[in-house]
């Protein structure tokens, strides 16, 4: 799907659980009731503004269910994919898995990438793209505004903390964060990872030395002290391309602070983990976002 962020149109994933779809404009217009149609008045100007294109679906169509009854909301995942540009895209096969577990998942690409307009900042301006994705969820009538989390993988950390710590008091503010292998220290990352520093310096600039900045203002841990939201930091103790302690070192800090932070180390799992590791991994996050 496309949607707007700044003055850009840029693309998305929207993944919705069995039992709910989006209507078809028209459909929603002459279907429901107009006490309905005036409790939500944006909505049909959200689906007007979308351009959407589905992609294959397991699930009957049907119209959403839980619109003529608004209490009856559902939780929504807002994904933050990891990599630079093509490299690390949204991943489809977990999406699918985040889905069944009863939850609307949205997953920005990010501007720039995968037809998208302007150009991909690894956490600058493209933080917007996930400001404005929030922004969206929070209007769509089927979602749970008070159940909205965020889950960032491996760079997308940076834009999860970015958005959890731009929302975080007051009716807008994120429910639960979720940091998966998430880098915590953008200049770690270009000390650790010599076969990015090329890219990083291009897309930030220069070098930690050359624009100390670009790298502070990327770095989640520069924002830890803002984060009011329940976090949950998920690192396999074997990651070979966002090392370890930046897990332990992001806990470590929001600990110190008083945060109510959980840490879940997965013994020996590299960047990825292994299949059943993952799926374990993924119920006990799952578990974790919807406890009390």
């Amino acid at each position: 799907m496309t949607y707007s962020s700044d003055t850009l149109r840029v693309k998305a994933y929207l993944f919705l659980p069995r039992g709910c779809s989006l209507p078809d404009i028209t459909t929603y217009e002459s279907s429901y009731p107009r006490s309905v149609s005036s409790a939500f008045p944006d909505f049909t100007s959200i689906l007007k503004s979308l351009h959407l294109q589905p992609l294959a679906s397991d699930y009957p169509a049907a119209n959403i269910p839980n619109i003529a009854h608004p209490q009856e909301q559902w939780p929504a995942l807002i994904y933050c994919r990891g990599g630079l540009g093509s490299y690390g895209g949204v991943n489809t096969v977990w999406l699918e898995q985040f889905v069944q577990q009863g939850y609307i998942v949205f997953a920005p690409s990010y501007r720039g990438n995968e037809g998208g307009e302007g150009r991909d900042e690894y956490g600058g301006k493209d933080a917007e793209d996930v400001h404005a994705a929030y922004r969206l969820i929070q209007r769509l009538p089927f979602v749970d505004p008070k159940r909205i989390s965020l889950m960032g993988f491996s760079r997308g950390a940076i834009n999860a903390v970015h958005t959890a710590t731009a929302y975080n008091e007051g009716p807008d503010k994120v429910h639960k964060l979720v940091l998966w292998s998430g880098v915590s220290d953008v200049e770690r990352t270009y000390h650790e990872r010599t076969d990015l520093r090329r890219t990083l310096k291009r897309v930030l600039g220069g070098s930690p030395r050359a624009a100390p900045e670009a790298y502070l203002a990327r770095s989640p841990l520069s924002k830890a002290d803002k984060l009011s939201c329940p976090v949950l930091i998920m690192h396999g103790t074997s990651d070979t391309q966002v090392n370890y302690s930046h897990g332990t070192r992001m806990y470590h800090w929001l600990k110190r602070r008083g945060a109510n932070v959980t840490f879940h180390a997965y013994g020996g799992q590299d960047h990825h983990f292994h299949e059943k590791i993952h799926e374990s991994a993924v119920n006990n996050m799952f578990d974790w976002l919807a406890a009390r």
